[in-house]
């Protein structure tokens, strides 16, 4: 496995946000959270419910829904690269997989409709089939399917 040199900038700072991450999505994050709230709410009527009591907890969540909003994404981001090559791995160490979804992320939107077309077409022929734990590629079931048709036809004549 490949690592960043452990000094780089860019090395501390995603420690630094992996960090923040799993600390925002913990308990005490929540806790924390809520009791800023509760003090905010219980200090109102000391400050007379003013309008700069109420800026306060406004300001405040605003910047940490805005520092929050960038983590997130950025977990997000990296999960699903992890999750595409997973799955480009598996695709490329089964046989019989269509090699053409490794990297279909990288597709344009038209191709990936083109792509989920055909997969429709494969799902329909499945669900007539009379097998429901067959499975193969969309040639394999086009052909399949065209030498079932024959046969029948064949068998007719």
């Amino acid at each position: 496995m490949v690592r960043k040199r452990s000094g780089s900038f860019g090395s501390m700072l995603e420690r630094f946000s992996h960090q923040a991450t799993v600390w925002a999505g913990s308990s005490w994050a929540f806790m924390v959270a809520l009791g800023i709230i509760i003090i905010w709410a219980a200090t109102g009527p000391l400050f007379g419910f003013s309008d700069t009591w109420q800026l306060v907890i406004n300001t405040g969540t605003t910047i940490v829904t805005f520092l929050m909003v960038f983590l997130i994404q950025r977990t997000q981001n990296k999960d699903a690269l992890a999750l595409h090559l997973k799955l480009n791995e598996i695709v490329a160490a089964i046989e019989g997989a269509s090699n053409r979804l490794i990297d279909v992320e990288d597709l344009t939107e038209e191709e990936v409709l083109i792509l989920h077309k055909h997969y429709q077409k494969l799902a329909e022929m499945a669900k007539r089939s009379s097998k429901i734990t067959e499975s193969h590629s969309i040639e394999e079931a086009e052909d399949r399917h065209e030498r079932k048709h024959e046969k029948k036809r064949a068998s007719k004549s």
